[in-house]
Formats: structure tokens, C-alpha cells, sequence
């Protein structure tokens, strides 16, 4: 049976007071594998692993668990190795890669945030503070709608002083949660969204960010904010690749 691995920490990481139970249908409890200065957080894996959302959230909660009690490089889900001897080398081989990034994020934490705009908000905005949008458009209501190119004109304006807005309001939520974090980056994958941002700090910084989160919210009503955290901090780990390379 393979091994799944969760995460990475120090050799000396205490083993969990209570057990932990990960992956897998029944869940697979959760067992530390050492070697030399580091551990893996580790459980069997199950036959035909898909990312289940059940997965999924038991992949987090293993590292929330895990990391409550010292420093764990988060491993993205689905991370497999053919048995625990073979999780044994690979904390061999790349040692020294794995104390650095321990060092690097011990204690920080990752929090994502989303930004998009409440159309119907961002609408009235457009059609009364652009003055050329509102004359054609009140010229248009004057004449019963107005005429098929005039409506096309309109259409255009509007949609052009959206996409402004979009890149203005970008920019906005970078200038205000970008400086209270240590480091940033683009979020997973997604669409829909105007804004999608990791943010990397310290523990006990996450209030501040959140208080800077709150007020950019309340200053821009026609922004939806969705921020979520703490995470683990998956969008900081460094691929063996790019430590190789540098």
C-alpha cells in the first residue's frame, strides 16, 4: 500500500496526544515517519485516490492538527510515495531543502483573499458618476430607450468603464493588504474573480490583515470580499525544482 504524506517537520515534533485520522473511507489514522533531523506526516492510501471533497478537508485538518503543535511543510494533496522506506529517502535526499523552507515558514500561516464586484453596485456607480455614460444615458431614457446605435454606444461605455474599474478596484485591494503581509502571491486557479491573492505573515500579524480586510470592505461596499484562513501555507512552499535551480 502506498504512503500518503501530508507534510513535512522537525524530527522532533511530538507525536499527536490524540490520534488523527486523515484520508481514506474508513479514514486512515495518522503516523509520523522520522529520519535523520526531519519527519513526514504520514497515513496509508487508499486504492483509487480521488480529491473528494471528504479528502480534501481531511488533508487540511491533518495539517491544522499537525501544525497546532510546531512547524509543518504543507504538501499539496495527492502527494504519494511507493512506502514509508521510500518517504525515508526523499527526506534524506533533500534534507537540507526541507530545514530551509521549515525555517522560512515556521510560524506563518496563509490567508486567501477574493475580491469581485456586486454588479448591480457597480452599475449605478457607472451610469451616475461617468458623465458621458449618464448624458447618454438619460438622453436615451428622454427619447423612449433611443435609437439601436445609441443603446450599442451606451453598451460599449458601460462595459469599457467597467473593465476600468476592475483594474482601479485591483489595485485597490492590492495597496491595502499587500503591505501587511510578509509576501504575496496569485491564489489557485479560478475565474469570476477580479482579485485572487494569497497573502503570507506571521501568526500573530493575521489580526492586523484582517482589520485591514474589514475596513477595505467597509470603505468599498460594491467590492465582495471573501477571505479565507489561516491556512496552511501551501502558496509558499518552494518546489524541489526551483531549490534546485537556484
Amino acid at each position: 500500500m502506498s504512503t500518503y504524506v501530508y507534510g513535512i517537520a522537525r524530527a522532533d515534533h511530538p507525536k499527536p496526544e490524540q490520534e488523527i485520522l486523515g484520508i481514506g473511507d474508513p479514514p486512515r489514522p495518522v503516523r509520523i515517519v522520522r529520519q535523520g533531523d526531519l519527519a513526514a506526516i504520514v497515513s496509508d492510501c487508499p486504492d483509487k485516490l480521488r480529491p473528494k471533497r471528504r479528502d480534501l478537508l481531511a488533508h487540511q485538518h491533518v495539517l491544522t492538527e499537525a501544525g497546532a503543535d510546531g512547524a509543518v511543510l504543507p504538501l499539496r494533496f495527492g502527494s504519494l510515495s511507493d512506502d514509508d522506506e521510500a518517504v525515508q529517502a526523499v527526506l534524506t535526499e533533500h534534507a537540507e531543502h526541507y530545514k530551509a523552507q521549515l525555517d522560512d515558514l515556521n510560524g506563518r500561516v496563509e490567508y486567501n483573499v477574493k475580491a469581485a464586484h456586486r454588479e448591480e453596485d457597480v452599475l449605478r456607480r457607472v451610469l451616475t458618476e461617468e458623465p458621458e455614460i449618464r448624458a447618454l444615458n438619460e438622453a436615451n431614457q428622454a427619447a423612449g430607450g433611443g435609437a439601436y446605435q445609441q443603446k450599442l454606444r451606451l453598451g460599449e461605455l458601460v462595459a469599457n468603464a467597467v473593465r476600468a474599474r476592475e483594474v482601479a478596484d485591483a489595485h485597490t485591494v492590492e495597496a491595502a493588504l499587500v503591505p501587511k503581509a510578509e509576501q504575496s502571491c496569485p491564489g489557485p486557479e479560478g475565474s469570476g474573480w477580479l482579485v485572487n491573492l494569497s497573502f503570507l505573515m506571521r501568526r500573530e500579524d493575521a489580526a492586523a490583515f484582517l482589520d485591514a480586510a474589514d475596513r477595505l470592505g467597509a470603505d468599498h461596499p460594491h467590492l465582495e470580499l471573501l477571505v479565507n484562513g489561516p491556512l496552511p501555507p501551501y502558496s509558499f512552499v518552494r518546489p524541489l525544482e526551483s531549490a534546485a535551480a537556484e
